[in-house]
């Protein structure tokens, strides 16, 4: 239990002196209790015609209380509690008998425990001891006092605990259906607070394999363009062809990334479009890519992929090895890039090396690029290592293969 208000409640819409004091409700519970509250209102007053032993001026006061008391006890539960504890003493002090409009009690008993903050959970807990001890006394001590106790002390004693035993369990089954009701109210503000988080996650998984597909596809493509770009202009002078082929090569692969882009920002707007993914199919535009920016590129695939791996696995292989090719043109020294892929049964070995120079050299593998690889594996469930290993840089990984249901 805690201070504030139930799940659903929005105490802030009242001035901050009386925010404590009432819950907001909606125009529906607004009618339903409108409803219920003249009909009691109703019942009660007609019932009043058949108590002949108080006056209507002493009998519409506690009527009203208890009127109040039930009309209040979803809105405000504690000054509902109140106005039914001076009804109750006023229908006592007034020496009135019980009435139907005592039901109410039970109502705002239900309340507290239902809506109240945890003071008037616990008041209304209490409230239900000391009601007992009331009516025990009311019924059946104060009448053998003024008596003279007509009938034996043991067996008055007996009545009294009997009517305080029935009176309490009366009130405590009100109070605890209320606790009972409050805590599946709880329960569904933890179902609530456990979906909206879970979207949240979704939503920043999701906006982070955005992130990282755009930075794959800028990067890379950017890459192929300033190696082609490059290699234009040296060789536009000597071999206008090879200039306007470079050219052709920027224009294809700008287009490519533009669309690429284009893809990734729907996707962002509209997480439920998913979009289509690269796969394996799409691993030989790339490798033409990476050849057309002018890229010794050997591919060694030993074992091939036998039927179809699932989809994050061969999304995994296309990022990483789109990633590590593109730092292969930023870094390398023109030499050869070797490609290995080995798809065994239970998983696939990647490797992806290139020469680079010493001024090329990145100081540790610790760039975006090598911890966006690391991530791609890593989500697949494998693991990636990248460094120098004698005068060239090397990117392994071990991407586990889940069994895919025929």
């Amino acid at each position: 239990m805690d201070d504030r208000s139930t799940p659903g409640t929005a105490p802030d819409v009242w001035p901050p002196r009386l925010a404590g004091l009432f819950r907001e409700v909606s125009p529906t519970q607004w009618a339903i209790d409108g409803v219920v509250g003249i009909v009691f209102a109703a019942v009660s007053l007609l019932s009043m015609r058949a108590i002949g032993s108080s006056s209507l001026l002493v009998l519409i006061p506690t009527v009203i209380l208890m009127i109040a008391a039930l009309m209040l006890s979803r809105l405000s539960p504690p000054l509902a509690l109140a106005a039914a504890w001076f009804g109750a003493l006023w229908q006592m002090g007034t020496q009135q008998q019980p009435m139907p409009a005592n039901v109410a009690i039970f109502v705002v008993l239900f309340a507290t425990a239902a809506y109240g903050s945890r003071l008037v959970y616990w008041a209304g807990f209490a409230s239900a001891f000391l009601g007992a001890a009331v009516i025990a006394g009311y019924l059946v001590v104060i009448p053998q006092i003024w008596r003279g106790f007509a009938t034996s002390l043991t067996e008055s004693a007996t009545t009294a605990a009997l009517t305080f035993i029935a009176a309490l369990f009366a009130l405590l089954l009100s109070w605890t259906a209320g606790a009972l009701f409050r805590s599946i109210l709880r329960g569904r503000e933890v179902r609530r607070a456990q979906r909206d988080a879970e979207e949240r996650a979704s939503a920043e998984e999701e906006r982070g394999r955005i992130a990282r597909d755009m930075h794959d596809v800028v990067a890379h493509s950017l890459a192929v363009v300033i190696a082609q770009a490059d290699g234009a202009r040296y060789a536009a002078a000597a071999d206008p062809d090879a200039a306007t082929a470079a050219l052709a090569t920027i224009s294809q692969t700008s287009r490519a990334a533009l669309a690429d882009v284009r893809l990734l920002l729907t996707q962002l707007r509209h997480r439920q479009s998913a979009g289509p993914q690269p796969t394996l199919a799409d691993l030989e535009q790339l490798y033409a890519q990476v050849r057309a920016a002018g890229v010794d590129l050997r591919v060694d695939m030993d074992p091939a992929p036998v039927g179809a791996a699932p989809a994050a696995v061969q999304l995994a292989v296309y990022r990483i090895l789109q990633e590590a090719l593109t730092n292969a043109l930023r870094h390398g020294d023109g030499g050869p890039v070797d490609v290995g892929l080995a798809w065994h049964p239970e998983r696939v070995d990647l490797h992806v090396g290139n020469r680079i120079g010493v001024e090329g050299r990145p100081s540790e593998p610790g760039g975006h690029g090598v911890i966006g690889m690391r991530e791609r594996a890593q989500l697949a469930g494998g693991r990636l290592d990248a460094g120098a290993e004698g005068d060239a840089w090397v990117v392994r990984a071990e991407i586990p293969i889940r069994a895919v249901a025929a």
